[in-house]
Parts: structure tokens; sequence; C-alpha cells
């Protein structure tokens, strides 16, 4: 599934791919205990989110047994691309630069993490170097 393709979750339903991500097929109940870790959340919200979720192909449903089944229709990382692409676009004009420089200058950032920024920056560079130029502007 292409990114543009994918549907946006709202925040709800982000919290439920969340759930599903990280523990795998679950049911309804399973979900909303989780979801109600963190807030009140009642059974029949978290089961009108779900089947909502199916309708737009958030989530797939294993209807074999009684009780049904769900499991997250998109990949995490796909889903991710997707909202950050989304968030970069509307926040900041489409400028990663913009994004990096304010997430880095509203918090402090450990040694450790600005050596993984450094890593990535390289390997970032590396792959640049050896791709060859795009021939989309070619005539």
């Amino acid at each position: 599934m292409s990114k543009s393709s994918l549907p946006k979750p709202t925040e709800s339903e982000l919290e439920i791919l969340q759930v599903l991500w990280q523990h795998g097929p679950s049911t309804v109940r399973f979900v909303n205990d989780e979801l109600s870790r963190r807030r009140e959340v009642g059974y029949t919200t978290t089961l009108k989110l779900l089947q909502l979720m199916l309708e737009k192909g958030l989530v797939l449903r294993d209807d074999d047994s009684k009780t049904h089944v769900y499991r997250a229709a998109v990949r995490e990382e796909e889903t991710q691309g997707l909202l950050i692409d989304k968030f970069v676009e509307s926040a900041f004009g489409g400028s990663a630069m913009k994004l990096v420089m304010q997430a880095l200058g509203n918090r402090r950032t450990s040694r450790e993490e600005l050596a993984q920024i450094r890593r990535l920056l390289n390997d970032i560079e590396i792959q640049n170097d050896t791709t060859p130029p795009s021939t989309d502007d070619a005539p």
C-alpha cells in the first residue's frame, strides 16, 4: 500500500493501533483494557472505533470464533511516515530542517541522541552519494 493510499488514522484510532502494534491481534476487551490504563474509555466506544477502523481498512477482523479478534492492517512505520509527512507539510511548510531545528531546540538532547543523529546523517549522505540522480527531470 502506498503512503498516499493509506487511510489517515484519527488520534483515537492511532491509540488503538498502538495497542495492536505492541501486542498483536487482540480482542475488543483487551484493547479496551489497555486504553483504560491511560484514560477512561467505554467498551462500546472501543468497539465502535474498531468497527469504523475496519471500514476504513486500518484493521482486519478474524470472525472465526465467537470473540472477534482485530489486528492492524497497516504497518507502524508506514503510518508514522504518512503522519510525519502530513505534519511536516502542514506545520513546517514541508521543511524537514525546520522540524529538526525546532525539535532539537526545544529540549535538551543527550550525547547518545546526538551521536545517533550524526550516524543517521552520515548514512543519508552515503546513500545520497551512491544513489544515481533521478531521471524525472530529463526531457
